[in-house]
C-alpha cells in the first residue's frame, strides 16, 4: 500500500484557501478592535482628567467668590446676596448640563470602524 504525498487539489485546496482568508479577515478585525479599544481608553482617561481639573478649579473659584460677596454685604444685604448666588449657580448648572449633553452627543460612536468593517 502506497500512499501518495501529492498536494491536495480541487475542493480541498479551495476550502483551505477560504479558511485562510477567513482567518486573516478575523485577525485584521481583531487588531482593529484592539486599536480602537486603546483609543477609547485613552480618550476616556483624558476626559476624566479634564473634568476633574475643571470641577476642582470651578468649585474653588465659586467658593472664594461667594465668600467674598457674602463678606462684603454681611451687614446690609446678606440674604439677597445669598439668594442671588443660589439662583446664579442653579442657572449655571442647567447651562453646563445642557452643554455637556451636547458634547456627549457629538462624540463619535465607539468602535465605529470595527462596526463598519463587520
Amino acid at each position: 500500500m502506497e500512499t501518495s504525498s501529492t498536494p491536495p487539489t480541487g475542493f480541498v485546496m479551495r476550502f483551505r484557501q477560504l479558511a485562510d482568508s477567513l482567518l486573516a479577515s478575523v485577525q485584521s478585525r481583531l487588531e482593529l478592535f484592539s486599536v480602537e479599544l486603546q483609543e477609547e481608553k485613552s480618550r476616556l482617561i483624558q476626559t476624566c482628567i479634564w473634568l476633574g481639573a475643571l470641577a476642582f478649579s470651578a468649585s474653588m473659584a465659586l467658593v472664594f467668590c461667594s465668600l467674598t460677596l457674602v463678606y462684603l454685604f454681611w451687614e446690609n444685604a446678606r440674604l439677597p446676596v445669598l439668594a442671588g448666588l443660589g439662583l446664579f449657580y442653579a442657572v449655571a448648572l442647567l447651562i453646563i448640563a445642557m452643554l455637556f449633553r451636547r458634547f456627549l452627543e457629538r462624540q463619535p460612536t465607539p468602535f465605529s470602524a470595527t462596526l463598519h468593517e463587520i
